[in-house]
Order: structure tokens, then C-alpha cells, then sequence
């Protein structure tokens, strides 16, 4: 089996989930832990030979994508005359290229092969549906605001979302309201930068410049803040002048209603020329806290101030 790419947590999610459904199927299931970057000759074919009593084994291999090329030829010779009850897990996480030819036999069923993708989670929609997914199968109920402010303040790591969650569900009792998750992590979702979009957009300027200095002095990067606004004005520009019902909407943008709800709430104050103003200053900042400026921070004090005040900088 391959388990593909970049996002970890749900790699290992994946890979513990072959795991208890092999031990569920024999509890004397013998678990092996390799490493392609560190591997040893004969090692792959060691660990999936049949044991005395016959028990079945699990090998996972780790670092398949900085893997040698002893344990590459190795893997491939494998796959054309695997071990009758051994599984064998492969982890790539997509970082290079490296055992394409490997990654290629599997994907075409050599070896009985399958993958399991881990792409990386990046839409908003898709970790608000990820947490979502924690407290359902646990059970337990969390009130729509408070998931939205769980999600907005680990927008950047779905591990510590993921994390943050199950702290969650393993220490409070009964329903997890806005202000549990205010009282767990209420720092983090203070200087998030969608507090810093949503009192910019708001046109609280003071409140909006405030909290961006809260985040940068907590550590917050310039390129994640930016690319965090300019995910807001855009979804607001998606919206903007559609009348659509929003659950109708939502389905035809691939947004959640919420989204839309909450992307016309902020529209409120707007023109076209002064979104448009706005998503030209986050396209100058993006390429500026890249690189093209030699000062991150006044391109994203002069980003909050356009937004805040709606006309041009210095205007």
C-alpha cells in the first residue's frame, strides 16, 4: 500500500487505520518499522518472510521519497513476488521525486497495490469539514461559531487542528460552545490573521492595526496573513452581486453556506471600485512579503490600511 503525500496527519490516520483492521483481523499481527533512507540489504525481505507460527505481518516503510537506492531496487523487486500475509505500507510524502519508478508500479496494482492520497488541505471548506469530522465521530456537539473560530485559528496546520480538536473532545463535558474554545485557545484566535481581515474589512481601522501588531509580536508571518486576506476579499468578490440563495450558491462555488452568509454580511459598505481597490493592494503585498520588498510588515500595515479605510494609501 502506498500512503501519498503531504499532509501528515492524515497519513498517520491512514496508516493506523491498516493497522487495526489487520489486528482486528488477527490480534498476533507483527508490526515492523523500516526506514528507505537508512535501509539495509535483505532487510524488506527479513521482515515479510513467513514467521514460525505463521502470524501475519504489517512492514511500514518510512522516507520512501528520499529512499536509497539499494532499498528502491529492493521494493520493486518485491512487488513482482510479494509474501503471502505481509502488508507492506509505503510513506511518500510527495517532496520530490525520488522512487517514481516504485510509486508508478504500485499506482498500476504491481504487487496487489493501492494508495491512499494525503493531499494537502488547503480550502477553508475542507478544514471547516475536517474539524466538523472530529466531533461527529466522537459524538459530541460544537455550536457552528465555535467551529468556525477552531478553524480560523489553525488555518495554517491541520496536525494542530487536528490536535486542538481532540483536546477538545477528550476534556470537556457536554457541548463545546464559542466561548470553551475562546477560553482553550482565545490567544490564538485573537491575533489570527482572519481577525486581523475581519476588523480590517469591518472598517475598524485602530481595532484592525491592533490586532496585526498582536500577531506579528506572537510570531505571525506576513505570507500566510496576506494570503489569509486576500482569501476573504476574494471570496467576497465571488459573491458580490449575486442574488442567488446561498445554499444554491455555495453549491455552484464549492463554498459552505456559512461562506456566503458570512461573505455578504462583510460586504456591507462596499463598492465594486473599492473591492477592486483592495484585491489590487493584496496582489501588491502578496509579491511584496515574497520578496519584492526589503519590509514585509510596512507592505502589510499599508495592506490594512487600504482595506480599513477603502480609499488608496496616503489617499
Amino acid at each position: 500500500m502506498l500512503v501519498s503525500g503531504p499532509e501528515e496527519v492524515l497519513a498517520e490516520r491512514a496508516t493506523a487505520a491498516i493497522r487495526e483492521y489487520l489486528r482486528a483481523e488477527d490480534a498476533s499481527l507483527e508490526v515492523t518499522d523500516v526506514r528507505a533512507d537508512d535501509y539495509v540489504a535483505g532487510t524488506l525481505l527479513t521482515v515479510t518472510s513467513p514467521s514460525l507460527f505463521g502470524e501475519p505481518r504489517l512492514v511500514r516503510v518510512s522516507g520512501v521519497e528520499k529512499c536509497s537506492d539499494t532499498f528502491l531496487a529492493e521494493a520493486i523487486g518485491y512487488l513482482a513476488n510479494p509474501q503471502d500475509g505481509a502488508t507492506v505500507v509505503l510513506r511518500h510524502t510527495g517532496s520530490s521525486v525520488r522512487g517514481k519508478k516504485l510509486l508508478d508500479a504500485v499506482r498500476g496494482g504491481q504487487g496487489g497495490g493501492i494508495e491512499v492520497p494525503c493531499a494537502a488541505v488547503k480550502r477553508d471548506s475542507d478544514r471547516f469539514d475536517f474539524a466538523a469530522g472530529e466531533f461527529k465521530s466522537a459524538g459530541v456537539r460544537i455550536a457552528p461559531p465555535a467551529l468556525r473560530a477552531l478553524v480560523s485559528a489553525f488555518a495554517d496546520d491541520l496536525t494542530e487542528l487536528a490536535a486542538a480538536c481532540q483536546q477538545l473532545i477528550a476534556d470537556v463535558a457536554g457541548d463545546i460552545s464559542e466561548q470553551v474554545v475562546a477560553r482553550y485557545y482565545g490567544g490564538r484566535v485573537e491575533t489570527s490573521a482572519f481577525t486581523v481581515a475581519d476588523t480590517a474589512i469591518a472598517g475598524r481601522y485602530g481595532d484592525a492595526l491592533v490586532a496585526l501588531r498582536h500577531a506579528l509580536a506572537s510570531g505571525a508571518d506576513p505570507v500566510p496573513m496576506v494570503a489569509a486576506i486576500a482569501s476573504k476579499l476574494r471570496t467576497m468578490a465571488r459573491v458580490a452581486g449575486n442574488r442567488e440563495p446561498s445554499g444554491a450558491l455555495a453549491a455552484r462555488l464549492g463554498m459552505k453556506d456559512w461562506q456566503v452568509d458570512r461573505a455578504r454580511r462583510d460586504l456591507s459598505g462596499w463598492t465594486d471600485g473599492t473591492l477592486g481597490l483592495a484585491i489590487q493592494a493584496a496582489a501588491r503585498a502578496d509579491a511584496e512579503v515574497k520578496g519584492a520588498s526589503r519590509d514585509p510588515i510596512f507592505a502589510l500595515e499599508r495592506l490594512v490600511t487600504v482595506i480599513a479605510t477603502r480609499e488608496p494609501f496616503g489617499g
